[in-house]
Order: structure tokens, then sequence, then C-alpha cells
């Protein structure tokens, strides 16, 4: 999506991403933070390769065994059937309170409908984010993540994301959060909460001087089957 300036913070910069719009119905609950689980090891590892040749919806249990990030996407946009769309996205710093940015879905365009017929569809649109903070965001010790999102015409049973960050192929950190059921045609909103490893120096120092090599996938399940598949990279060298 294409975001608002963020709030500005010692510990981020910007947040960048591609175009989106849209809007649904209203409905749903209060805020609900979430925990992840607890981390499960010992997973057989698996490879892009291995699961992209399944012929099937891919298990959150296969996903946990892959030991480096993919290259590419493990499910088409078309396979998010229950018309799930993230519409606002907040971080903050849990010890402090401080907002560290805020990014917004755009309102619906106001293209008319010939206009809309010549607009290429880019199919991979909204799955890629680019961040970039301050080398003070790897201090953090707590974030939380605040997210909205709407839900189509059909109930979402077991809905779950796990979340992997890397760092050159190097798997720093596991994040694992069940947002549960979601009634249809609402609105949801929820707070992750991310406690961040403490990082090594010398391994923080490696982070900020190679922007964008440090990256993530973010694999959403409804039933145990993937649904949707994000990506990002981030770069720790703002305001440097």
């Amino acid at each position: 999506m294409s975001a608002p300036r963020p709030r500005q913070d010692p510990a981020a910069a910007a947040v960048t991403g591609p175009d989106s719009s849209g809007e649904r119905k209203q409905g749903g609950g209060a805020l609900k933070r979430l925990k992840p689980r607890r981390s499960q090891t010992d997973r057989r590892p698996a490879t892009e390769e291995e699961l992209r040749g399944l012929g099937r919806a891919i298990s959150p249990e296969e996903v946990l065994g892959l030991r480096t990030v993919t290259r590419d996407y493990l499910c088409k946009p078309e396979d998010n059937v229950y018309n799930i769309d993230f519409t606002r996205f907040k971080i903050r710093d849990l010890e402090t309170g401080t907002v560290l940015f805020e990014i917004a879905k755009p309102p619906h365009s106001d293209l008319d409908e010939e206009d809309e017929e010549n607009v290429d569809v880019d199919t991979s649109a909204g799955r890629f984010v680019r961040y970039q903070f301050t080398p003070a965001f790897l201090k953090l010790r707590t974030v939380g993540a605040t997210v909205e999102f709407t839900v189509g015409d059909r109930p979402v049973n077991s809905f779950r994301m796990i979340e992997r960050h890397y760092f050159k192929d190097r798997l720093l950190k596991n994040f694992d959060f069940d947002f549960g059921f979601c009634i249809p045609n609402s609105r949801n909103t929820c707070e992750h909460i991310y406690e961040f490893p403490q990082l090594p120096d010398d391994l923080i120092r490696q982070m900020v001087e190679h922007p964008y090599e440090t990256r993530s996938d973010s694999f959403y399940f409804v039933d145990n089957k993937l649904i949707m598949h994000n990506k990002a990279d981030y770069a720790y060298n703002g305001g440097q």
C-alpha cells in the first residue's frame, strides 16, 4: 500500500509498500491482544521446492520446517477465498507506549467503470512491503503490532499467522499467532505482542550495514490451509 508519512520515533524511519484500496461492511468486536504460541522445534526440514511440489494446500507444520526465506510466494492471491483484507497497521514500543508508525489503506478509488477496465491488475500487489528503521529499532524488547482487517461473506475458522524473520538466510525468530474465529462481513482489530530476541552487537552491526538483507515471510492459514503469503524486507540504517 502507498503509506502516509509515518509518525517518527528514534527507532523508526519509514515504511513503504504497494497501493491498494477497497472497503467492506463493518462489524466485529473490541481489540484483542495476542501473544505468540510457544516455539515448536524439531520440525522436519523442508525446502521451498518440496512445498511447491506438494500439489495441495500447505500446512503450518510444513512452513515451520523451512530453514531459509522463500524466493517466491507459496500460494496465489486467489487462494484467499475468504477475502481477508488488511486495512490498517500500527507499531508501538510497549515499554514506552510510543507509536513508531501507522499506515492505512487509502479510501476506495473514484475511478469510473471505463477507467477500471483500462487498469492493469498486478496479482502480487499488496503482498510485499519494504520497511526502513533506524538502528535503535534493533534494541527494542517488546513491540505491539496492531492490525485491522476485514473479512468477506464466509466465516473464517482457526485463522493463524506464522511469521519467520531471517538475516542472510539465518532464522532470527519465529512468531506464531492465533486470530481465532472471524464472523462474515466483519472488521476485526487485534494487537500482536512481539518479544524480540536480544541480538549480539556484531549481528546488529551487520544488519545495519546490509540493508534489506533482513527479510520475513508471513504465512496465513484458515483451517490449517495456507491461503495468504506476504513478504517484507527491512533496513536499519535510517537517519544515518
